[in-house]
């Protein structure tokens, strides 16, 4: 079941007074069923209500008016979790690409390439997924261009395996993450 938000309208602290503050949310939420449930927002996985200062005095704060308070509000959590997959530039390619005793991940893209953004997360992935055993790095073509001419990178997304400073294999467009992971099982 899908859930669309029409509206919410949570007033700031500092525009009302404090007397203003009530639990009550001034829209519904709608599901695709045609069902409205009035006040109340569905739970996702990955958010948390993060209360403010004020709210975490008194236990009996209804989910609505911690939204409304400063310093409260939805905060994503996936965002702990995340790996960050550095960026390589000519300066340093020499010295974690090449000179690494470990394999290496390297994933040719650009700001403005549709499918480099499709590929990002799986990227990320495959980082948590290999940490200790495979490094990670991306290289943004427009910043570095030597670099993928030097490789003969003539489309991105391409992601290049190394291994004792040599290119291995080379995987080119927005692949599943199981065609990433059975070149990256041959080189470990």
């Amino acid at each position: 079941m899908a859930t669309v938000f029409e509206s919410l309208t949570v007033p700031r602290s500092s525009a009302l007074p404090s007397s203003a503050f009530s639990p009550i949310v001034t829209s519904s939420v709608s599901t695709l069923s045609g069902r409205r449930n009035s006040g109340k927002l569905p739970e996702f996985r990955g958010l948390k209500i993060r209360p403010s200062s004020a709210t975490r005095s008194s236990g009996s704060v209804s989910p609505s008016l911690r939204l409304g308070r400063r310093r409260g509000g939805i905060v994503c959590e996936t965002q702990e979790t995340a790996v960050d997959v550095p960026p390589v530039t000519d300066a340093t390619w020499q010295s974690l690409v090449l000179d690494s005793e470990s394999p290496v991940l390297v994933e040719f893209w650009a700001p403005w390439c549709g499918p480099c953004r499709m590929i990002h997360p799986v990227i990320d992935e495959l980082a948590k997924q290999y940490a200790g055993k495979l490094k990670c790095y991306k290289v943004n073509t427009d910043e570095s261009p030597s670099i993928a001419t030097r490789y003969g990178i003539r489309s991105i997304p391409t992601v290049m395996i190394f291994k004792s400073g040599e290119k291995k294999d080379a995987v080119i467009g927005a692949v599943p993450k199981s065609t990433l992971t059975t070149s990256i099982e041959k080189f470990l």
